[in-house]
């Protein structure tokens, strides 16, 4: 086994150097694979002793058997495969060892890497001399990366497994958005503003909460920008994804009602014992505060930790109201209790059931047997609205659907007519009987269908054909149309009765030398 000691050192320096591995492990594994060498040549016990040493700056590879030195000439063939592959085994444990202990110190850190390809949907990124994954469920939906881009993630874990270190990335986690307001906001970084809290669907909206220990420092202000300058970057960057930055507070209330911005809220009651924050908004109000598909409210509670209820006044008032009625039936119970109950954010029958007995006794002073007996009767009460609520469902559905059909049935003309009724209130409505448009109460009002068609007319035709249909008209209507413009249609030049007609139509001035 003929050995270059000289070319051994380089190779070991640079496999240290480019894999940043110990040089001093690599040593250790030349030594262990030696010993193994020896062992597969004198075919030996693992209880036999077997020693190796390697000089450090000479190179010189020594091996003993006991106290007797192994000459490394006799070493055979075999033994060298045994020793070369010993040795590529443990460089690849320290080479893993080594990005393990890299990678696992930067666990919740910014890093980029280049796209390599898609393995079953996770994408491959290249960080440095390692290969990181990012998982389908870590990426942002709808987002997708070409071979040789450069990809911004967060390096999310880092797990040791088996043969090869797994380093999880993703962009669809809340620490990444904190990580990009630090980078582009240097507020954030310094922690002159806090991020409070945080709530995402990656690839649609992010709601986050931020103050400012410094007075001097407005916290929204500063994460926005100038014009909305860092703001900017951050969307670009998740491609497109709204967020909506709320000022935190210490109250629970104003905090709600920061995070539902932009929808004005009228009253919230906060229910502590079942962590449900009942939201009183305007019926105009209603559908932006609930957002698309229920967004908005669903981002609102997940940022304040609370379970957000969206209601109308009437709908309160009247949830109130059933409350009210079914605690007067019991005895024992009076207004300054109900009010309390109200007060403590129990503002349905509902509610009154979740809480249970326990809690009525605690806060209103009441006996068990009347508790028990509130909730008894509540619980009854609750069965009967949630029957009268499911029924007034399928009522509702059952007349849309009939809307849908009878309109489906319709002539072409018939729905175009109803569709215009809709828009314009003038228009005439379509005859349920006939299924065609009924006739327009007076002649000034024209069929739908017919709008287009009669402006047409009125361009086209001459001007006699207008005096025509003016003396057809009923009187009071001719000298209307007469009064609107005297004289026009004596001073208008005949050479030109088209031009005529349609400036008449369009509300041009008329260009009468005598005017």
């Amino acid at each position: 086994m003929a050995i270059n000691n000289a070319e051994m050192l380089r190779l070991i320096d640079s496999i240290s150097r480019d894999r940043n591995v110990d040089k001093e492990s690599l040593f250790s594994d030349i030594e262990q694979a030696m010993v193994s060498a020896a062992r597969k040549h004198y075919n030996a016990l693992d209880t036999d002793e077997f020693t190796s040493e390697v000089d450090r700056l000479t190179g010189q590879i020594r091996v003993w058997r006991g106290e007797e030195e192994i000459d490394l000439d006799d070493l055979g063939r075999i033994p060298a495969q045994t020793a070369k592959q010993v040795m590529i085994q443990r460089f690849r444990e320290d080479e893993r060892a080594s990005i393990y202990n890299e990678f696992i110190d930067r666990v919740g850190e910014l890093t980029t890497g280049m796209a390599q390809r898609y393995e079953g949907g996770s994408l491959v990124v290249s960080i440095g001399r390692a290969e990181g994954f990012m998982p389908r469920s870590e990426q942002i939906p709808g987002e997708q990366h070409q071979p040789g881009e450069r990809v911004r993630c967060l390096i999310l874990d880092v797990r040791d497994v088996g043969n090869q270190v797994k380093i999880v990335l993703s962009r669809g986690d809340e620490l990444f958005i904190r990580r990009l307001f630090e980078v582009e906001v240097p507020e954030v970084a310094e922690r002159i503003i806090e991020v409070k809290a945080m709530a995402r669907e990656p690839g649609h909206r992010t709601k986050i909460a931020v103050s400012s220990i410094d007075s001097k420092v407005d916290a929204v202000g500063a994460c926005v920008g100038v014009r909305g300058s860092r703001i900017k970057n951050i969307v670009d960057e998740l491609g497109g994804e709204k967020i909506d930055i709320v000022r935190w507070n210490e109250s629970s209330q104003i905090l709600i009602q920061n995070s539902l911005k932009p929808a004005e809220v009228v009253e919230i009651s906060l229910c502590f014992e079942l962590g449900r924050a009942t939201v009183v908004v305007n019926e105009d109000q209603l559908s932006l505060a609930i957002g698309k598909r229920g967004q908005n409210v669903r981002l609102g509670a997940r940022l304040t930790k609370w379970d957000v209820d969206i209601l109308t006044p009437a709908e309160f008032t009247k949830s109130l109201d059933i409350l009210e009625a079914c605690l007067k039936e019991i005895e024992g119970i009076d207004e300054e209790q109900i009010d309390k109950l109200a007060a403590l954010g129990v503002i349905s029958v509902f509610d009154v059931e979740e809480v249970g007995a326990a809690y009525l006794e605690e806060t209103l002073g009441l006996d068990e047997e009347l508790a028990e007996r509130i909730v008894l009767v509540a619980s009854e009460r609750s069965k009967e609205v949630a029957e009268q609520q499911a029924k007034d469902k399928q009522e509702a559905e059952r007349l849309k659907q009939e809307q849908e059909a009878a309109l489906a049935t319709m002539p072409g003309e018939a729905q175009a007519a109803s569709v215009l009724g809709e828009i314009l209130p003038g228009a005439p409505a379509p005859d349920a009987d006939s299924g065609e448009p009924e006739a327009p109460a007076s002649d000034d009002k024209a069929p739908a269908g017919g709008i287009v068609e009669m402006l047409e007319q009125r361009q086209d035709q001459s001007p006699g054909e207008a005096e025509a249909e003016a003396s057809d008209a009923p009187p009071e209507e001719a000298d209307a149309q007469a009064s609107d413009a005297p004289g026009e249609a004596d001073a208008a030049d005949k050479t030109e009765p088209t031009k005529q007609a349609t400036g008449a139509v369009a509300g041009e001035e008329s260009e009468d030398p005598s005017a």
